[in-house]
């Protein structure tokens, strides 16, 4: 064992003395101080910015701020739509589905890491003295564990919900979803039996200082899977509907939840229980001249950069929301670029191999899509790289570079 004074003779070594002293006095009064105009936090916006601006979620046309707007949605049931609404964040909202899916069907469970106790972003908050602890309850810290235990409760005709804590951690965890989870049904064939039950959480994307292990988009990995359906919602409002219906769905469904939004989104929410559909698109906004696909956080980059093009240069900007981005609704986004000629795909994550890549494809291939486009559909998407800490906004979709994409698919 290392003893006090060996410890301080140590840390006295290492301490400058008399001229590394004196020249170490010298290089730190020689540097200027920074005037209160520079003076400014790295995840601030500069002052002089114009498109670039921290994204106002108080008056976003993409939530629902009044009672009215929430309830006025089409996809919602009837004795929904006559019925009340609550103000809610993203993680209220979850934590709201998960509770009507826990009081309707005994079958459901809901673990994971610290669930028991609510969970690193609260969205378990009070599930367990509600509903008990054999319902709702931690596991070890092992993913290829909880999503091992999943497939076994689904295989035996139970719903169960199962958090990974971080999008990041999920990777022990692959071999489960993708050689168990998906093939489950197409294995056992006539026997019957399948992981259909299966709901997968687990928070996504980037905060602004989350670096290399609590930044990550994976959900292409799970776009080339068979069997799976994967899930990503924009807001509160569709959290909740989008959550019950991969709850209630017969097919294994994973389902990212941004995790800058369970705060910053907050909206009015039907407090009745409601599922909306999997696998269809939204069009949020109706245009004539570009598409703008994009799901999650991004689509509130995409709303402040068409707003400003469609000012600046005269034009009318379509914006969808693909909402299940594997199987995706091919449709909606057909039917839209063969009116407007021209597509841009935007999404956090990495370029290479992504969801941007599947559509502009896919768009491509169908020869009646094909020949209504008048530019090369571009991406706006993650760089190639790992999530730097320091500079993770350089490398997340901004409303700048989505703005110029535009502008160069119109002007092609």
């Amino acid at each position: 064992m290392t003893s006090p004074s060996s410890l301080r003779a140590f840390s006295k070594a290492l301490a400058p003395r008399g001229a590394s002293r004196r020249l170490l006095r010298a290089a730190s009064s020689s540097i200027p101080a920074l005037s209160p105009a520079h003076r400014r936090s790295y995840s601030t916006h500069p002052p002089n910015a114009k498109l670039n601006l921290p994204t106002d979620y108080s008056t976003t046309p993409l939530l629902a701020h009044s009672p009215h707007a929430a309830l006025g949605n089409p996809e919602l049931p009837p004795e929904v739509r006559n019925g009340t609404t609550k103000r809610m964040n993203l993680f209220q909202a979850v934590n709201d589905a998960l509770s009507i899916a826990l009081a309707e069907d005994e079958s459901v469970l809901v673990f994971g890491e610290d669930v028991a106790f609510g969970g690193v972003f609260r969205c378990t908050g009070k599930l367990a003295e509600t509903y008990g602890g054999d319902r709702v309850f931690n596991t070890p810290l092992t993913e290829q564990g909880i999503l091992g235990f999943a497939i076994g409760a689904a295989a035996q005709g139970m719903r169960p919900v199962a958090e990974i804590q971080f999008a990041d951690y999920v990777y022990p965890a692959f071999d489960q979803l993708v050689n168990e989870a998906a093939k489950f049904r197409y294995r056992d064939g006539a026997c019957g039996r399948s992981a259909g039950g299966l709901t997968v959480r687990m928070p996504c994307g980037g905060v602004g200082h989350g670096a290399l292990y609590h930044s990550q988009s994976p959900e292409a990995l799970f776009t080339h899977i068979p069997g799976l359906r994967v899930i990503m919602p924009r807001s509160p409002l569709q959290a909740k509907g989008l959550l019950l219906a991969a709850i209630r769905s017969n097919d294994p469904c994973v389902i990212l939840e941004p995790k800058i939004l369970y705060r910053a989104a907050v909206e009015q929410v039907p407090t009745g229980a409601y599922a909306l559909p999997l696998s269809k698109a939204e069009v949020l906004k109706e245009g004539s001249d570009v598409t703008v696909v994009s799901y999650g956080q991004p689509l509130y980059k995409c709303e402040a950069a068409l707003r400003q093009a469609e000012k600046d240069l005269g034009v009318s900007v379509e914006l969808i929301d693909l909402r299940t981005i594997y199987p995706w609704d091919r449709e909606t986004v057909f039917r839209s670029v063969r009116k407007t000629g021209r597509c841009l795909v935007v999404h956090e994550a990495m370029v290479n191999a992504g969801v941007g890549a599947e559509v502009a494809a896919a768009i491509q291939e169908d020869p009646e899509t094909f020949l209504r486009l008048e530019a090369p559909v571009a991406r706006v998407a993650g760089f190639s790289i790992h999530t730097p800490l320091m500079y993770e906004a350089f490398n997340l979709p901004d409303v700048a570079r989505i703005y110029d994409n535009i502008k160069k698919v119109l002007e092609y």
